[in-house]
């Protein structure tokens, strides 16, 4: 009834089908956002912050998944990789809105991060079939321009529904968005995996891939690096809804600023479309990392001088600054880190970011579970692990990368 699409579709569709399909990890996470004290109180947890584990668990998934949707990608073909996690996170969007436990609730959660790590990483991977270097980083300045969108978009969204409606209502929202965008990658996106390219799926080549990636000293490194940044942001993430609605008691008002730093971000991925290439990733990546230190020094000094609850107008000025380099360096430390292995572009984009998920994963919970009654623990954990990040990133950056394709 329907032929593939064969010709290659206009670049700025396939910079917007790759961002809205990439940006299903972020819907899930930010639309969810204001209806946690809700959910928290319909399926009765016992402590306040166990409510995290909805946002924690999407994104453990999501690390779980991009191990096999990588591989399967590199031997079957992008598109069909894509197909079957769009069928796994569409089941977990059904297991949650139907869910009357936690339990079953993180079980959903879990399905649906395991379903859209096919979007995250096979995108990925889509992008690098097309683009190298510099100008991978360009497309994906763009692509994450247009995925923005979504992120400042859905805690409004997801607050929208809540005034009209129930959570459970919130899920079928999601998986709507999630069956729309199949359709329309399935009609428009054509393979960009050639035949002779794809290698078999066997243990030996997943082994052997992963021995190539592992054992390529800036790769791990801009790896490590990135996961450190990212998992600050994870910990922002799961306490973002006690931050802004409960600590600081903005209520409805949470989506709005909220959105507010998500631009913040977005500015960030579109000015990197631009300084890439006058600038180039390594010096980019240097000076971001600096000024995430400067605004984390700063805005532990004022933490420490309004004893642990600066106004809310200092800690909203000064996330907007500390997240504003993060929208550039997570692209670039990503480019770069995938760079060398274009032969196994899905196996390595598996293996990248699996890593930063599940390292992020860690941080996040540790930044998360110790939110109380002050933000000690997350200026603290800013601070730390952005001059973490900078030591790293200097070691990956000592000599410079080498291609192995």
């Amino acid at each position: 009834m329907f032929r593939k699409p064969t010709g290659a579709i206009p670049h700025a569709e396939f910079v917007a089908v790759m961002a809205l399909m990439m940006a299903l990890v972020a819907l899930s996470t930010d639309i969810i956002l204001p209806a946690l004290g809700h959910i928290n109180q319909d399926l009765i947890t016992s402590h306040p912050n166990d409510r995290q584990l909805i946002i924690v668990v999407l994104f453990f998934g999501m690390a779980c998944g991009q191990i096999f949707w990588g591989p399967l990608s590199d031997s079957f073909g992008r598109r069909p990789a894509i197909h079957f996690g769009s069928i796994v996170f569409i089941m977990g969007c059904l297991i949650s809105a139907l869910s009357q436990s936690m339990e079953v609730m993180l079980f959903g959660r879990f399905c649906q991060g395991l379903g859209a790590a096919s979007a995250r990483v096979v995108t990925m991977a889509m992008i690098r079939d097309r683009f190298s270097g510099e100008q991978m980083a360009k497309v994906l300045s763009m692509v994450m321009s247009v995925f923005i969108l979504i992120p400042m978009l859905a805690p409004a969204i997801g607050q929208t529904v809540l005034w009209l409606s129930t959570w459970r209502m919130i899920f079928v929202v999601i998986l709507m968005y999630g069956l729309v965008m199949q359709i329309w990658f399935f009609l428009r996106q054509p393979e960009t995996l050639n035949i002779d390219r794809r290698s078999p799926f066997t243990l030996k080549i997943v082994r052997d891939s992963l021995l190539i990636v592992c054992r390529h000293r800036a790769t791990i490194l801009y790896t490590l690096s990135a996961a450190l940044i990212f998992g600050i942001f994870v910990g922002y993430l799961a306490i973002a809804q006690q931050l802004f609605q409960e600590f600081y008691v903005t209520g409805d008002r949470f989506a709005f600023y909220f959105a507010i730093l998500a631009l913040s971000i977005g500015i960030a991925m579109f000015a990197n479309s631009f300084l890439v290439s006058r600038h180039g990733m390594y010096k980019l990546n240097f000076f971001g990392l600096i000024a995430l230190i400067v605004v984390a020094v700063i805005f532990f000094i004022l933490t420490v001088m309004y004893e642990g609850k600066p106004p809310f107008a200092i800690t909203l000025g000064m996330l907007f600054a500390y997240f504003l380099p993060i929208g550039s360096l997570f692209i670039n430390m990503n480019a770069l880190a995938i760079e060398p292995h274009g032969k196994i572009a899905g196996m390595a984009s598996t293996i990248i970011n699996s890593l930063i998920t599940l390292g992020s994963l860690i941080i996040g919970i540790a930044i998360g579970q110790s939110f109380n009654t002050s933000l000690y623990p997350f200026a603290a954990g800013a601070l730390v692990f952005s001059i973490l990040s900078l030591s790293v990133y200097g070691l990956a950056s000592r000599r410079p990368t080498t291609q192995t394709d």
